[in-house]
């Protein structure tokens, strides 16, 4: 059954002698890119609609809570990761029944990850909020945020892996079909709350949490509902739930990989906890530009991961399929297309810099602090997305342990470093230094370890 819905499933197929890889990897990339501007441009809005319809204190509000949001998601980032290697590795050698009971022993691990996150992060919020050295001015608002968004986590958490277990798969299209209900839901909803219209209550800072939990429920939902109507093959049923009940060998393979990865993301978003107590330093306005310039970067630094997300998958498939003969077509296609749409996305950026950041910040002395930090750290994403790839595809086959060691020597080595010693030189633009030198760094490191040791060395599934 499962063997013969699987053919059916919508997706690419690598193994597709007709077209060439970079072809392959940009059908599996238009959707997943497509995806993360929508996800961007919810986040986007929903400040917007803060800085304008509330206040900047309320945009700095948001963004002082930022990092912490990073923080959770790197755990289920982590798991997520390492269900899409296995996935994509057991879907690659055509064993179906495999796929799924991946699938559901992931999707069991979220749900009970997200509870008990959003217990004790409602709780510690007050604390964590005061050790990042929240301005006096904005800790109440960032408070009342973040407590709304920790107990959002067991729904977000679920329709998160969900989505990262369809890409396994190479079906980026139906994740995107729900980012398009949940993007649009939390787009209008947002400022309904903030303004209270048709007789809702008036939420404030809060409303954007408020609206994401039920965009996220709601597309949720709606997968479940497309993925049983389509006779999907990761469809939600009883051998899902079943599932649900843990395998301990395939969870256990699963956090041997998600777990150095979760542990990389949760190491960038302490890093950035570091960063954000610099700029605390500087002030409100500061603390808002800082904000308004993540909402920017996540337009180009996404699609960079997710042409780090897409080698890693495809690679898990060749991998296990025994096609080692095609990782150098999959490595060569992804660091092109990292450069062709990266170029793209950084140049207009450059372009219509005032133009975007004025989108959501009207103050002028926040507006020029926010230009000025773009100019210094944009064009090195783009090195950032050379790097995802490599370390991308070596996490395709497993090998995360010296991958994340680079990684994580790129963030604490060298860019926290870097961005102390060269804030007390240059100011708050010496923070936004650290990026591009620590992105370069890993890049370096990245390669060397890819062509003198993973290179040489022979790859088996997993599981």
């Amino acid at each position: 059954m499962a063997q013969a819905s699987a053919a059916r499933r919508p997706g690419v197929n690598i193994f597709d002698e007709s077209r060439p890889m970079w072809r392959l990897l940009l059908v599996f990339l238009v959707p997943l890119m497509l995806s993360n501007v929508l996800q961007s441009a919810s986040q986007t809005m929903a400040s917007i609609w803060i800085g304008r319809l509330i206040s900047t204190q309320a945009l700095g509000a948001v963004s002082a809570v930022f990092p912490i949001i990073f923080l959770l998601f790197s755990f289920v980032f982590g798991v997520s990761s390492g269900s899409s290697v296995l996935i994509g590795q057991a879907f690659g050698a055509r064993d179906y029944h495999k796929v799924k009971k991946v699938a559901g022993t992931v999707l069991g691990a979220a749900l009970y990850l997200g509870i008990v996150v959003a217990i004790l992060g409602s709780l510690g919020s007050p604390a964590i909020l005061s050790l990042l050295a929240t301005p006096p001015d904005i800790i109440a608002q960032a408070d009342a945020y973040a407590k709304v968004i920790f107990l959002t986590m067991p729904v977000f958490f679920v329709y998160f892996v969900y989505a990262t277990i369809l890409r396994g798969t190479g079906d980026s299209t139906t994740p995107f079909y729900a980012l398009i209900v949940s993007a649009l839901l939390a787009i209008v909803i947002t400022p309904l709350f903030i303004l209270g219209w048709f007789g809702l209550p008036k939420l404030g800072v809060v409303s954007a949490a408020v609206a994401g939990l039920i965009a996220n429920a709601s597309a949720l939902a709606w997968l479940l509902v497309y993925l049983a109507r389509r006779d999907h093959p990761l469809k939600f049923d009883r051998e899902t739930l079943s599932d649900m009940r843990l395998d301990w060998k395939i969870l256990g393979a699963v956090v041997r990989i998600g777990v150095p990865t979760g542990v990389q993301v949760m190491m960038v978003s302490l890093a950035e906890i570091a960063v954000i107590s610099f700029v605390n330093r500087f002030g409100s306005s500061a603390t808002a530009a800082y904000g308004a310039v993540n909402q920017v970067v996540s337009y180009v630094q996404f699609p960079a991961i997710s042409i780090g997300i897409a080698a890693s998958i495809f690679g898990a498939q060749c991998i296990g399929a025994r096609r080692e003969d095609k990782l150098g077509s999959v490595i060569r296609s992804a660091v092109g297309l990292n450069y062709i749409v990266g170029a793209t996305l950084i140049g207009a950026c450059y372009l219509f810099a005032w133009n975007i950041l004025g989108w959501f910040i009207t103050d002028a002395r926040t507006l020029g602090i926010a230009h000025q930090l773009l100019m210094i750290t944009l064009w090195s994403y783009a090195v950032f997305g050379n790097s995802a790839v490599l370390s991308g595809i070596m996490r395709g086959s497993g090998t995360v342990l010296w991958p994340t060691a680079i990684g994580i020597f790129a963030i604490w080595g060298v860019e926290v470093p870097a961005a102390y010693l060269l804030m007390h030189r240059f100011g708050l633009d010496g923070v936004w230094m650290g990026y591009p030198i620590a992105f370069c760094t890993g890049l370096v490191l990245q390669f060397c370890y890819y062509e003198f040791v993973w290179k040489r060395k022979t790859h088996e599934r997993l599981v």
